[in-house]
């Protein structure tokens, strides 16, 4: 007797899984920072197939629903000839594809069985799914030839509250709020330190392949950070750490924090267009060992600048001088640009020893030190 292919089985509740994939402006689209508003997700196959050509273009029909702001729709490809014909393009903002043409996507999502070495059209099971702004899944609909599906969707979709209401209730982003961590007069010594020695370019990491690369995109992020050198400005810097942010984390998170990556006064800056768009700290085998990023203002005569969780609403948050926002490496978070003046901030890591075996390992893997 031969074995039913098994399929993973997703259902309202379950956490949708990351992933990086191509689609038809991306050469490697990360997924996971699409969060902060309401997603659809297609698994249709192919689209010269005629019923999901059809379900294509009831969603088409009504692009009003996907502005990006409120939610996204994402088709999800395994047919080459979807490329080759034309067959299917992104049309931002709201209506965007990928081609899974290896299946990464459709197996961990249940669209192709467990075993299936390579995407194939022909063996998918084709399904919606509707994800909350903190990429969790609320509803699923089967296929249907009739099209009754998407017209399910639609609605669905229509009737959701604003996606900072999701819940039913505005939710609060899982941060740490912290006052005075540091004196408004070592504030000042390190915007001079900065303002002294000047700020270098600074970009981001990405994973490519098995490296991790520093990548500079200025429509991405903006912002140049002097890296302090001199020892006892780090060490006076660390004790303040260790003795206001450190019990808290242990208190609140349970996590002992020995160590700390990196001194750095980052300048946002609005001459320059200062900004950090969407994204995790901790994403790249070269970042996979930060565990908790502090972010200190060290002076407040600017706009803007305003840091920002989508999973959990539009909030911003402008600590006053000396206060500190503390989170989760694996929040999707976002600097909103500045309008006036210049923002100055203290950015560091956190992490324990578990961790810097980590990043020990994966050293070798990192093409240029960045931040």
């Amino acid at each position: 007797m031969t074995d039913l292919p098994a399929f993973r089985r997703l259902l309202p509740g379950d956490p949708a899984p990351w992933f990086y994939q191509r689609s038809p402006s991306n050469p490697r689209y990360a997924f996971n920072a699409a969060a902060g508003r309401y997603i659809v997700l297609f698994f249709f196959g192919s689209a010269g197939d005629a019923a999901s050509a059809a379900a294509l273009r009831s969603i088409a029909s009504h692009r009003g629903l996907f502005d990006d702001t409120r939610a996204s729709f994402f088709g999800v490809s395994l047919d080459p000839n979807d490329e080759q014909l034309g067959r299917i393009a992104d049309s931002p903002p709201g209506l965007r594809f990928f081609f899974d043409f290896d299946g990464t996507i459709s197996r961990s999502y249940g669209s192709i069985p467990f075993d299936a070495t390579h995407g194939s059209s022909t063996t998918c099971l084709r399904f919606w799914l509707v994800l909350d702004p903190t990429m969790r899944i609320i509803h699923r609909v089967e296929f249907k030839l009739d099209g009754s599906d998407a017209a399910e969707v639609l609605r669905f979709v229509t009737a959701l509250p604003p996606p900072d209401h999701f819940a039913g209730t505005l939710l609060q982003a899982p941060i740490l709020f912290l006052l005075n961590i540091f004196e408004a007069e070592f504030c000042q010594t390190l915007v001079s330190l900065y303002d002294a020695a000047g700020g270098k370019e600074s970009g981001f990491m990405r994973q490519i392949g098995d490296r991790t690369q520093e990548i500079t995109d200025f429509q991405h992020k903006r912002r140049k950070d002097h890296r302090i050198e001199d020892r006892a400005v780090i060490q006076q810097a660390q004790a303040r750490i260790q003795r206001r942010i450190v019990p808290e984390i242990a208190k609140i998170h349970q996590f002992h924090v020995t160590r700390m990556e990196r001194s750095i006064v980052a300048c946002y800056a609005a001459e320059d267009g200062g900004h950090f768009r969407a994204h995790r700290d901790n994403t790249t085998s070269g970042t996979a060992h930060r565990r908790f990023a502090v972010s200190i203002n060290l002076n407040d005569d600017f706009d803007g600048g305003e840091i920002s969780f989508p999973e959990y609403g539009p909030r911003s948050y402008k600590p006053p001088v000396g206060a500190a926002v503390v989170f989760s490496c694996s929040l999707l978070h976002a600097v909103s640009r500045v309008t006036r003046g210049r923002r100055y901030a203290f950015l560091p890591f956190l992490y324990d020893e578990a961790a810097s075996v980590i990043r020990e390992a994966n050293r070798s893997l990192v093409d240029q030190a960045g931040d």
